[in-house]
C-alpha cells in the first residue's frame, strides 16, 4: 500500500571539481504486506536506486564522478481519495478521451529547473 508520494529536489556537490546540480525525483513510499516499508525513485518516469546511496547516485556532468545528494526540498503529493471534502472530479468520459492533451504534452524533465551557480573552489596557497 502506498502511504506517501512525493518530489524529492535532490542536491549534488562532487567532491572532486565541486560542481554542484540538482535534479527532481518522484518518490513512493509504501508498505508490503509483511509490513516492510520501502521506498521507490523514478526520474524522467524511469526507475533508479536513491540518489541517497551511492549506487545511485548520478555522475558528476563536468568530471563524471559520483556523488550522494543531499534533500534540499520536497512537494508531497497527496495520495487518493484524500480526506473527506477533498475537490475531486468525476471523469464521466472514456479514459482515452479524457484530457487528450496530457498524452502529448512535453515531458517535465527532472532536471528542467534552475540549477545551483557553478562554483569554482578556492584555491589555497599550496595550489599556485
Amino acid at each position: 500500500m502506498i502511504t506517501e508520494l512525493a518530489v524529492e529536489r535532490v542536491e549534488f556537490t562532487c567532491g572532486h571539481c565541486w560542481h554542484k546540480w540538482s535534479a527532481d525525483y518522484d518518490v513512493q513510499y509504501y508498505r508490503d504486506d509483511n509490513g516492510d516499508e520501502w521506498e521507490y525513485f523514478t526520474r524522467d518516469g524511469i526507475a533508479v536506486s536513491s540518489p541517497y546511496d551511492l549506487q545511485g547516485a548520478p555522475a558528476c556532468p563536468i568530471c563524471g564522478r559520483h556523488w550522494v545528494g543531499r534533500l534540499i526540498a520536497r512537494r508531497p503529493v497527496p495520495v487518493p481519495p484524500g480526506t473527506s471534502g477533498t475537490p475531486r472530479s468525476r471523469i464521466t468520459v472514456p479514459r482515452d478521451q479524457h484530457r487528450t492533451d496530457r498524452h502529448t504534452a512535453p515531458p517535465l524533465e527532472a532536471d528542467a529547473h534552475d540549477q545551483p551557480a557553478h562554483q569554482t573552489p578556492a584555491t589555497s596557497p599550496g595550489d599556485r
